[in-house]
């Protein structure tokens, strides 16, 4: 999406409403009011949820532009990156709905507006654009955990909350696993010339996770000296000066300060400093908290997936380890049910999950869960009842992956088998059982979540 459609200027005081002019009632649930901004293909509104009276920003788009420009794959994206990406330091996206014409993205509103317009007007001092680099480093690690590339990272981009907290916005641009090509590289060239890597502009394919790192580093630049490291009056010079990694630090920058960025700003991605290396550095860990790595986010989203299956089995448990507990019926089918997918409004293609139904005994089920994880290189640490847990032997981005395998009983010759993640990274985790344990159990599955019954 074109960067001025993410903008979300000041909150100003809300003009109360007239008689001649009608409140603009969406779906019952929002009320929208001023423009907060204006894109090419979208609208920013202020909004206000009716039952809360909380605050949005609800974004606009209209279907048929976006169909005539190509850009449905773009939303659609968009829309799975914010879905994926919940984090203290990203905005929010609370809902999306749709009706014949148009799409509303209900997102946080984030009362500060861009951390750009504070830059404009000088530099940052160390300790603040510290504070913010932690936090915008915070935030990119959660995305690269989740499979998700930002891909335009600038200041434009990074909006202050009211209590000067940082968010990432705009993943118009951003990029999943799916996108990469058969090298294991991206392609598409993207993002803002004066902050994108030298791989982007050699468009010989790019890893996006290190990418955003160099523009993370531009960004420290930027909020350390307030201009660009990169810049000439002729692009091409620009460019020259890109390839070559060649700027010059103002000398009021730190000597930890400049070491770090350093780190960043080098032209091969394989030697460029990865998100360890950045929260291992001095500099960074001047007054870090533990909870701006994303860990503590991670567990709370895994916490809250887990409490919700809890809640969709049945409290009738069977103490008997002949049969595995009953999952209800009902419930099963509307787990099973890709359900609301604004997807749907474009393509047929359904989602595949980590949950599948089988006709085989839950002895059998158990039996081939314990083959597999061997085959896999994963070791079973503990079997209680029709729970089986896997842990991996090979350390990961975020320690070893564990999992678990939940064996439900929904008729007298049905079984629904469901994965979770005990532990690890969530990329780990989606590639184990996309790549992994689907081929390795498709003698014993009749139907995985989201797919046709193959009888």
């Amino acid at each position: 999406m074109a960067e001025g459609a993410q903008r979300q200027q000041q909150e100003l005081p809300e003009k109360p409403n007239s008689n001649s002019q009608p409140r603009n009632i969406i779906f019952d649930k929002y009320e929208m009011g001023r423009l907060l901004g204006q894109g090419t293909f979208a609208k920013v509104y202020h909004g206000r949820n009716l039952a809360s009276n909380e605050s949005v920003a609800i974004k606009v788009i209209n279907k048929d532009h976006i169909k005539k420009e190509g850009l449905v794959e773009q939303i659609k994206r968009e829309i799975s990156i914010m879905h994926l990406v919940h984090h203290p330091h990203i905005v929010e996206l609370k809902e999306v709905m749709a009706t014949k014409t148009k799409i509303f993205f209900v997102m946080e509103h984030v009362k500060g507006g861009e951390l750009f317009d504070k830059i404009a007007k000088g530099k940052l001092k160390e300790d603040v654009a510290r504070k913010y680099f932690q936090q915008l480093i915070s935030a990119v690690d959660f995305c690269h955990s989740r499979g998700v590339s930002h891909r335009d990272l600038k200041p434009e981009n990074l909006l202050l909350d009211e209590n000067g907290d940082l968010k990432v916005s705009d993943f118009g641009l951003s990029a999943l696993p799916e996108q990469y090509w058969s090298d294991g590289m991206l392609h598409t060239q993207c993002g803002t010339p004066a902050y994108v890597a030298p791989e982007i502009l050699r468009k010989k394919g790019y890893d996006g996770a290190k990418a955003d790192l160099w523009s993370c580093g531009v960004v420290l630049f930027v909020f350390l000296s307030g201009y660009l490291p990169f810049r000439d009056e002729n692009v091409m010079k620009t460019y020259r000066k890109v390839f070559k990694a060649e700027y010059e630090l103002p000398p009021w920058i730190s000597g930890d300060a400049r070491r770090l960025i350093q780190k960043l700003l080098v032209v091969d991605p394989e030697k460029r400093a990865s998100i360890a290396e950045i929260m291992k550095d001095p500099w960074f860990r001047q007054g870090c908290s533990s909870q701006l790595s994303g860990d503590d986010q991670n567990e709370k989203n895994d916490k809250a997936a887990d409490l919700g299956r809890t809640r969709s089995t049945s409290t009738t448990t069977n103490d008997s380890s002949e049969s595995p507990p009953f999952f209800n019926a009902f419930e099963f089918i509307s787990s099973m049910s890709s359900g609301f997918d604004l997807s749907n409004m474009f393509e047929k293609k359904k989602r595949s999950g980590s949950m599948f139904t089988s006709k085989c005994s839950a002895v059998a089920i158990k039996a081939k869960l314990q083959a597999v994880a061997e085959s896999l290189n994963f070791r079973v640490v503990c079997e209680k009842e029709f729970k089986v847990k896997l842990q991996g032997k090979e350390e990961g981005r975020k320690g070893k992956l564990a999992v678990a395998a939940d064996v439900f009983q929904v008729a007298e010759e049905v079984a629904v088998v469901e994965f979770s993640k005990l532990s690890g990274d969530t990329l780990e985790y989606t590639k184990f059982c996309e790549e992994d344990v689907r081929p390795a159990l498709k003698d014993i599955v009749w139907t995985w979540q989201g797919e046709e019954n193959k009888c």
